[in-house]
């Protein structure tokens, strides 16, 4: 069970590494369906190219495609990276945690520079 979900998660994070394939799938964000032509036209690729991610973003279970006719169309399928967010959520944690105790440590050294005197202790002249 444990490599399985290890493989999903391999999959959702090396899916979402390559930014086109975070444009496709913010683009089907706000939608229910999109074809894959209307998908493909703002970028500056191939339609087979545009095709190829989407078959990436398809293996990692982060879009469904259907074929109606001939028209392809996708849609988001955000499960995979809510497992993705569970995984980053207790580096977020153990992060929070660590900057809390910097940020008071930081405060407490702060609070004891302005305790101090500023002008220190008089030197003494050296004598001739």
């Amino acid at each position: 069970m444990v490599k399985f979900q290890e493989q999903v998660l391999d999959r959702t994070f090396a899916a979402l590494a390559d930014p086109t394939r975070r444009a496709l799938l913010a683009r089907l964000e706000g939608e229910d369906s999109v074809s894959v032509s209307e998908l493909a036209r703002p970028f500056s690729m191939s339609l087979p190219a545009v095709m190829k991610h989407l078959d990436v973003l398809n293996d990692a279970g982060l879009i469904e495609k259907r074929k109606e006719g001939r028209t392809v169309s996708c849609s988001l399928n955000a499960e995979p990276m809510k497992e993705a967010m569970e995984w980053l959520d207790r580096y977020k944690r153990f992060w929070a945690g660590n900057l809390d105790r910097l940020a008071a440590m930081l405060e407490a050294e702060d609070a004891t520079a302005k305790a101090k005197p500023r002008g220190g202790t008089p030197r003494k002249k050296p004598r001739k």
